[in-house]
């Protein structure tokens, strides 16, 4: 093979390579769980605050009738910061670090009195 040829073969399957990586775009994250009160039963219709660290935007969430939530979309190159209230219960704040490399994050938030 010549060398302009195995050149050109170089260029073909380095373009191919790079066209493969674009298309899968970043590895955007999701995370969920449930909200639940002290004795671990769901609370319904939870608030969950989810907070962008890099921007301080804030996405909510109510949770459904077995106090599930999710968000989903999420940069994985942003730390979050997740918490729910209902009805003066008020869960710990949690953190979805970018360190984490999961895809998918499971965050069960336990509601307890405001301290």
């Amino acid at each position: 093979m010549t060398g302009r040829k195995r050149l050109w073969l170089m260029v073909a399957i380095f373009s191919a390579i790079a066209s493969s990586v674009a298309a899968q775009g970043p590895q955007l994250r999701t995370v969920h769980g449930i909200a639940m009160d002290k004795s671990e039963s769901a609370v319904a219709s939870a608030i969950v605050f989810l907070k962008n660290a890099r921007t301080n935007a804030v996405r909510s969430y109510i949770t459904d009738d077995q106090g599930n939530y999710r968000f989903s979309g999420l940069d994985p190159n942003v730390d979050y910061e997740i918490y729910a209230e209902k009805d003066g219960l008020k869960s710990a704040t949690r953190t979805v670090s970018s360190f984490d490399s999961k895809k998918e994050i499971v965050i069960n938030l336990k509601l307890d009195r405001k301290k």
